[in-house]
């Protein structure tokens, strides 16, 4: 994919983050293209390359939105989860990081704990993919196992960092699989097929609190074990 600029691997990592609220600029058919097309050389085992991506824009997207806010009008009831997003049982210090990114986010909102409507809308712009003109979803047949998920992370994160490249953002999205079946439908998706994610992909509005706030990362020593250097 030719750039006539492109960002060296460090300065695209450090520039992608979630983005939680997208200006409503189309996005180009062509461009994006051109990114999936470069995003193939990702790694995967015994080059399975076992992704698969459905990528929405207009009225198809519109139909998965309002499919799935009928699901969340259910409440819990309309949960239909293709997986536990999060371990059960998840303790410290995972836990942890999790809370403090969730308190984080609605501190950059402005938005206390008390405010639970306040919340629960920023909550529900999950399900709009946060104002985002395209939504790609990423699935994968069933027979799958944990080492094939993994690959589509890797592709995941190529996508992501060619998005950055190219001045676009995105934020991926695990919380599309609480309502996998309905997406899945929706999407005319066999059962053969498992959701894992959706992904966000627009032009971020940099004006945005929620776009600027600083998401913390462990220290290097809580996740390198150095062993005979």
């Amino acid at each position: 994919m030719p750039v006539t600029d492109p960002l060296c691997v460090t300065t695209a990592l450090h520039q992608r983050r979630s983005i939680r609220k997208f200006t409503d600029q189309p996005v180009d058919a062509a461009l994006l293209k051109e990114i999936f097309a470069t995003a193939q050389r990702a790694p995967s085992g015994g080059n399975l390359q076992p992704w698969r991506a459905t990528v929405l824009t207009g009225a198809p997207w519109q139909a998965v939105k309002d499919a799935v806010a009928a699901r969340l009008a259910m409440g819990r009831e309309g949960y239909q989860p293709e997986y536990d997003i999060y371990p059960k049982g998840l303790t410290d210090p995972w836990e942890a990081r999790r809370f403090g990114v969730g308190e984080g986010l609605y501190a950059a909102l402005g938005i206390p704990r008390e405010d639970k409507a306040g919340r629960f809308a920023q909550f529900v712009e999950n399900y709009r993919g946060f104002g985002a003109p395209v939504m790609l979803f990423l699935h994968c047949s069933r027979i799958m196992g944990p080492p094939q998920w993994s690959d589509m992370g890797m592709w995941l994160q190529s996508v992501m960092l060619l998005l950055v490249e190219v001045g676009l953002a995105s934020c991926p999205q695990e919380c599309w699989a609480m309502y996998g079946k309905t997406v899945r439908e929706t999407l005319a998706l066999g059962e053969d097929q498992i959701l894992f994610t959706g992904l966000a992909i627009g032009y971020a509005d940099a004006d945005a609190a929620v776009n600027r706030w600083p998401v913390p990362r462990v220290e290097l020593e809580e996740v390198i074990d150095w062993q005979g250097f």
